[in-house]
């Protein structure tokens, strides 16, 4: 692979994963402009979208695995396409959330961005 390209992967990583692990760690319980429906936490958001908070605990768990194996994938990386590919399908899932509880399009434009750049991520 291109060094450029190499490097450009590599800061998608770092990004995606600080992301995930500031929305799952940092943020989970304070409300934000991009919650779902009329939720202040993360809880009250899987609610919203009629979510059991068990699938709350499953997503967030696989996406602070999947921030992890992006970061260890600086040096392993193996662990980056499978990493992308399952937060490609998971933000394909908070993408149609979104759209289930009629949400401004605003607020869907985390989820989109998250996604393009796993996409980017994997095929890069």
């Amino acid at each position: 692979m291109d060094y450029a390209m190499e490097i450009l992967r590599q800061a998608l990583q770092v990004i995606v994963a600080l992301g995930l692990l500031n929305v799952w760690l940092v943020r989970a319980g304070k409300p934000t402009r991009y919650r779902g429906g009329d939720a202040k936490s993360m809880r009250e958001e899987f609610a919203a979208y009629g979510l059991p908070a068990t699938m709350m605990y499953v997503v967030g768990g696989l996406k602070l695995i999947i921030a992890v194996a992006l970061l260890a994938g600086i040096w392993q990386s193996a662990l980056v396409v499978p990493a992308a590919s399952l937060l490609i399908l998971l933000m394909i899932g908070a993408f149609a959330m979104h759209l289930k509880v009629k949400d401004p399009f605003e607020r869907a434009i985390p989820s989109l961005l998250m996604l393009g750049m796993a996409i980017a991520i994997a095929v890069l």
